[in-house]
Order: C-alpha cells, then sequence, then structure tokens
C-alpha cells in the first residue's frame, strides 16, 4: 500500500539531515512517497538560523557554556531514567524546556501537513519531536507521529508522551524512551547507507583503496590509518594536538575537518598528519582505514560501526556527546580513552587483528536490529496511536 512520509530534520551539522535522507530515500524505494522539512524553518524568520549559529558557536569557542545548556534544558532530570537519583524528599525542582520554542513550529507544520496530508509524521530532531508530540497529545496532529532518535544517549528533548513510536539506535535508548513517555519504543539501531555495511564497505574500499592509500603512503608509509573525526563544523578539543600525538606514537592520524577550510589548512601542516575536508567518498575511506577516534557519537561513528572500523571515544563534545560517546561503549559497540596514554594503548589493540578489535566490531555489527524505514511503513500501516 503506497504511503507518504513526511521527514522532519534539521540542519545542526549534517547528521540530522543524512538520517532523513536516508529514510526517504528507503521508502521511496519501496514505493512510497517521502518529503523532507527542515524544523528550523518553521519557525518565525531569522529564530531557526540564530537558533543554529548559537548551538555552533557555543559548542565551538564556550564548550562549557553548551554543557550548562544541556544540563538545564535537555539532561534528563532526577529520577529520570538515564538521570541522576531523585532526591531524598522527592521534591523535583522545576526545570526548563523547550516548549516554547516548538510551540512557535506548530501552526506551520499543520499547514504543511494539512496541505500534503502524509500518512506519518518522522521526526529525526528532538525540537520536531516535541512540535509532533505536544499535537498528537491535543489531538490536533491526527496521523501517526514515529520519532527516530539518532542519538546512542536519548536526552528529554526527543521524549514527548504524544508521539506514537520512538525508534532508537540501542536497546538501552529504547527503554528510556519507553519508561519515559509511555509510548511504544524499540530498538531498530543506527540508519546508514547500504554502502557502509561491511560488505558493501569492503568492496568500496577495494575499488578506492589505491587512491586513498597512495595519500596514507605519502604522508606515513606503513602505519596504521587512524581516522579523527570532527563532524561537519569541524568542531572538537585540541584535534591538532591529538593528531601530532597519534602521529608521534607511529600512526598515520587523518583529521576529517568536515567543512572547515581553516582547521584543514592548520593541520594539514602538521607532520606526519593528513587533512581532508568534505570527503564524498566516505565508505571507501572508511574500509581503507584501521581505527576511527570520534568525539561525538553521531553520525560518523554510525557509519563506522556500519563497516566494522572499530570506533574509539575521546575527548567528547560536551554535553550529547560526552553522554553518547559513554553510552555507545556502554553498549560493547566502542572503546572509550580518558586520556592520551590511555587512547594510544586502546588504537594499539585497535588496529590489530585480535579478540579485541574484533570486539568491537562484533558490537558495533550487533546493534543493526532493523530497517528502520521498513518499521515505520508497517507501524504506520498497522494504524499505531498512542491512546
Amino acid at each position: 500500500m503506497r504511503q507518504r512520509f513526511l521527514l522532519l530534520s534539521a540542519s545542526m551539522g549534517a547528521g540530522h539531515d543524512a538520517v532523513a535522507g536516508e529514510l526517504a530515500e528507503r521508502l521511496r524505494a519501496r514505493g512510497h512517497e517521502a518529503r523532507v522539512e527542515d524544523v528550523l524553518t518553521l519557525l518565525p524568520s531569522g529564530v531557526g538560523l540564530g537558533l543554529r549559529a548559537g548551538y555552533r558557536a557555543a559548542v565551538r569557542h564556550v564548550p562549557r557554556l553548551y554543557a550548562w545548556i544541556y544540563a538545564a534544558f535537555l539532561a534528563p532530570g532526577p529520577g529520570a531514567p538515564g538521570g541522576p537519583p531523585a532526591p531524598p524528599d522527592g521534591v523535583a525542582v522545576p526545570r526548563p524546556g523547550s516548549a516554547p520554542l516548538a510551540a512557535l513550529a506548530e501552526r506551520p507544520l499543520m499547514r504543511v501537513v494539512d496541505g500534503w496530508r502524509p500518512d506519518a509524521v518522522i521526526s529525526t530532531f528532538h525540537l520536531s519531536a516535541q512540535v509532533t508530540g505536544r499535537l498528537r497529545e491535543r489531538g490536533v496532529l491526527r496521523v501517526p507521529s514515529v520519532v527516530t532518535v539518532v542519538d546512542f544517549a536519548v536526552h528529554r528533548g526527543w521524549l514527548h508522551p504524544g508521539n506514537d513510536v520512538y525508534l532508537c539506535v540501542t536497546e538501552a535508548a529504547a527503554r528510556a524512551a519507553g519508561a519515559a513517555t509511555g509510548a511504544v519504543a524499540e530498538a531498530s539501531g543506527p540508519v546508514v547507507p547500504e554502502r557502509f555495511a561491511r560488505g558493501s564497505a569492503a568492496a568500496a574500499g577495494a575499488a578506492a583503496a589505491g587512491r586513498w592509500r597512495a595519500g596514507f603512503e605519502r604522508v606515513a608509509p606503513g602505519l596504521p590509518v587512524v581516522l579523527l573525526s570532527a563532524g561537519a563544523w569541524g568542531v572538537g578539543s585540541q584535534l591538532r594536538r591529538t593528531a601530532l600525538q597519534l602521529a608521534e606514537r607511529e600512526f598515520c592520524p587523518v583529521l576529517l575537518c568536515g567543512r572547515d577550510e581553516r582547521l584543514r589548512r592548520r593541520a594539514g601542516r602538521l607532520p606526519g598528519t593528513l587533512a581532508l575536508g568534505w570527503v564524498q567518498d566516505m565508505a571507501g575511506l572508511m574500509a581503507s582505514a584501521d581505527a576511527l577516534v570520534d568525539n561525538a557519537a553521531g553520525q560518523t561513528a554510525a557509519q563506522a560501526l556500519a563497516a566494522g572500523l572499530p570506533v574509539i571515544g575521546y575527548r567528547p563534545l560536551p554535553g550529547h556527546g560526552a553522554e553518547g560517546v559513554r553510552a555507545m561503549a556502554e553498549a560493547g559497540a566502542a572503546g572509550l580513552a580518558r586520556d592520551d596514554g590511555e587512547l594510544t594503548a586502546t588504537l594499539e589493540e585497535a588496529v590489530r587483528h585480535g579478540p579485541v578489535r574484533e570486539g568491537y566490531v562484533e558490537g558495533g555489527r550487533a546493534l543493526f536490529h532493523a530497517d528502520a524505514a521498513q518499521r515505520i511503513a508497517e507501524l504506520t500501516l498497522a494504524g499505531v496511536r498512542a491512546s
């Protein structure tokens, strides 16, 4: 049965858009219609741009400020799943949320819904999950709302009891979402294009091996290749220092600078380091590398897990980055290094074929339970409702 799906994303980096785009492609391949909207464009003029610019400036220049914002607005509260213990007296202090911001997008979203008439609305960003949850709770949105949580750690911005279904990356995340909302919650795993799957990535890597390996050999002949992830915006703590440290420990660090050309130019001057801008052939690059050092547990990490590339969390971004890296390690899908010495020791085991490397690879592979697009279509066809 042909269905229509409206997917709500947000241009905050590239991860949310990547997941929304992949879901849309999978749904279209199954004969459905899919439309992607950026929830930031549904906010009043200038608000979405300001929100994105403020977030980017905070994580890049004032990480402690973003850590405070995350703790105040997004982190699970005392007694909540994944949060700290409840206070002994049982009295919870009210905390601010994103309700006022979500309210601003309600009418614009309903204009899209009324005009396009989808069979379900799919959120891949936490603000849109708040918008759909509020509308569903009041009965204004009359079609199912499915939230595809892209984070390993589910913060409260994702959670609203009005939504019908939560599709999560891990079983732990699904349990937390279900407990907090009472909604149906499943672990479908990360949403990653098929070209990153281990077999497909190996084929892509074989085709691209000459090009990538030639670059590696020019920089650090014969050394294991370690990718350093900095996301689409090239954000991270002491990225160049980490690259230099790895080069000194006889690795070939490849710093993924995203769209930050200034970072790429500066890192390109480091000895023994390959600095790359925006990479189109990420599947081929990952198939040619030996490990990934990650600081956000975002889409780059998910792609590496699909490709069978060991992932080590190190110097995570504040807030959701730190929580996600820890949750990814607790799920058995990645390692976690707390200092320079631990990073070196962990990588030395991760790049060598053996039980440690295979443990990371198998732990990552085990996360991919189901096809999220297929589950969305099945649940919508069944007419799932929160009530």
